[in-house]
């Protein structure tokens, strides 16, 4: 994945500007360990690396879409906050 996409994941200013009325907290529950280098990678894109981690992301279908296609190795939960 491109670094400029992950800096764009970590930038505080834009988390400022997005309200959260709209996020989603997405936690990994289980190890990628053994599983296929697309999950894997999609994983990596929702910006996971360790077990019980957990990232608040945007709830838009590109979000949803990953989180479909793991859905057996991560929670997701909507942000009311």
């Amino acid at each position: 994945m491109a670094r400029g996409v992950w800096q764009m994941l970590g930038n505080d200013n834009a988390k400022d500007n997005q309200e959260t009325k709209g996020m989603l907290k997405i936690t990994l529950k289980r190890s990628t360990i053994g599983r296929p280098k697309d999950q894997r990678a999609t994983v990596r894109a929702l910006g996971l690396r360790k077990l019980n981690q957990s990232r608040c992301l945007p709830d838009n279908p590109a979000v949803r879409g990953m989180i479909g296609k793991v859905a057996h190795l991560v929670d997701a939960e909507e942000v009311t906050e």
